[in-house]
């Protein structure tokens, strides 16, 4: 390795007209080392690692994932490479992202910068934050359209928070994800705080809607509404918001099913109860923080709100719905119908577009694979498909049928002739020609005829 000032030297009698091999000698280093450094290809008072170090071989893949994805999160990279046997740390990570010039330049990215945010202060379970994520490019197997909906809460004391996967966003599904994020979070705080969802409350206005108001009191929580463009007020599930899309949305596979894709959220958000915090200028965690929440234990039943999903009935006369399938009388095949249950009851019903309820079925755990058949669906389908077996021989394809009598008449109706009357049959009467030959056998004469 050469110092700063025999780098100097090595150039300016390089510059002089000396030889690389008299600067060598000179130096007192060899002459590789003499060439490399006038070339440029190494830096004065940077020692050339001996060694390779444990990023290098996993380079190409750190490379690929980013110019793929310019943005993603160096933890999301981090996770992965230890997933493929990477032993470094963390800032060994980005410590090489920086040295090699791993992430490619995003100009949008330089000139836009955030604001200026206060920090708010919340005492250990005063506060729970929600939020809806709408997730872009779900998995086709999902059948959700465009986006996938996903409730995040968040306790704004300690920082801890959970995600529920959702078909909608509508009043039902915001009830069940609130429940079930509330039941994973360990309890409830005393308020709840909403942006301006149109399911909470009025957008204009922000009083709570008289539906949720009655959900309100059933968890017995005061629920706060963000002033309008103010979306920093819950910057804590913001945040959480932000960590959920890029370590773990970023990267859930194509063919994942909803199942996977919640469990590996729920993975996602347990590791990161252990991320690291200060208070009081004591290090801590934010499980540890999370424990002194002191939550209130939810209801033991969620509140009653009443789904009206629709769904097709296959040709087996089966329903689906969320991973099971429940039977419904024959004869119902491609048909449109309500399947209706109410949060925490053991029972759904399956209603046609008439109103008429054709099946009552307890319901099975959501993606169990069952299949939940009445004995009654299963032996009038059985009935229906035998009844509808033939032992007929099949038609062949080189029989001579011309077309009908009847299929003919139609033929002459639409050639606009009539298919009965005078004119359906022309009738040829002899007689009228035999008549007329005899009187043209005898020639007329001018003679009278003898009275």
């Amino acid at each position: 390795m050469l110092s700063l000032e025999e780098d100097v030297q090595a150039h300016a009698l390089r510059q002089q007209g000396w030889s690389i091999s008299a600067i060598a000698r000179h130096l007192g280093v060899d002459r590789k080392t003499v060439r490399a450094y006038l070339s440029g290809e190494r830096e004065p008072g940077r020692r050339r690692r001996t060694q390779a170090t444990v990023i290098e071989p996993f380079l190409n893949y750190c490379r690929t994932r980013l110019a793929d994805d310019p943005h993603l999160w160096a933890s999301t990279l981090f996770d992965e490479l230890v997933d493929l046997g990477f032993s470094g740390s963390y800032p060994s990570l980005t410590a090489a992202i920086r040295t090699h010039q791993l992430r490619p330049h995003c100009e949008p990215c330089q000139v836009s910068r955030g604001r200026d945010v206060a920090i708010i202060a919340h005492p250990p379970g005063e506060e729970t934050q929600f939020d809806w994520v709408e997730l872009p490019n779900p998995p086709a197997g999902w059948g959700v359209g465009r986006h996938a909906h996903l409730l995040v809460g968040a306790l704004a004391y300690s920082g801890r928070w959970r995600g529920v996967l959702a078909d909608a966003e509508d009043f039902p599904h915001l009830i069940e994800a609130l429940d079930t994020v509330v039941r994973k979070l360990g309890g409830t705080t005393h308020d709840w705080r909403f942006d301006r969802m149109a399911t909470v409350c009025s957008p204009s206005t922000g009083r709570l809607t008289a539906a949720f108001a009655q959900a309100a009191k059933h968890y017995g929580v005061r629920s706060v509404v963000c002033p309008p463009r103010r979306g920093n007020r819950k910057g804590v599930v913001e945040k959480a918001n932000h960590s959920a899309a890029q370590r773990w949305w970023r990267t859930v596979a194509d063919n994942a099913t909803v199942v996977e894709a919640q469990a590996g959220l729920d993975r996602l958000a347990v590791k990161l109860d252990d991320r690291r915090r200060v208070r009081d200028g004591e290090p801590t965690t934010v499980a540890a923080l999370a424990a002194e929440e002191a939550l209130r234990a939810p209801p033991l039943v969620a509140f009653p709100a009443e789904f009206d999903v629709t769904r097709t009935v296959t040709p087996q006369a089966l329903v689906s719905l969320r991973g099971n399938y429940y039977s419904v009388p024959p004869g119902l095949g491609g048909a449109s119908v309500q399947v209706r249950h109410r949060l925490g009851a053991d029972t759904l019903r399956i209603v046609t577009a008439g109103g008429a309820t054709v099946a009552v079925h307890h319901r099975a755990p959501d993606g169990a694979g069952r299949m939940i058949r009445d004995d009654g669906h299963v032996a009038a389908l059985e009935k229906a498909a035998l009844g509808a077996f033939s032992t007929d021989r099949p038609g062949t394809h080189k029989t001579r049928r011309p077309p009908s009598a009847a299929a003919l008449a139609e033929a002459a109706r639409l050639r606009g002739l009539p298919a009965t009357g005078p004119a359906a049959h022309v009738v040829i009467d002899l007689s009228a020609y035999a008549a007329t030959a005899a009187r043209l056998d005898r020639a007329p004469t001018n003679e009278p005829q003898e009275g």
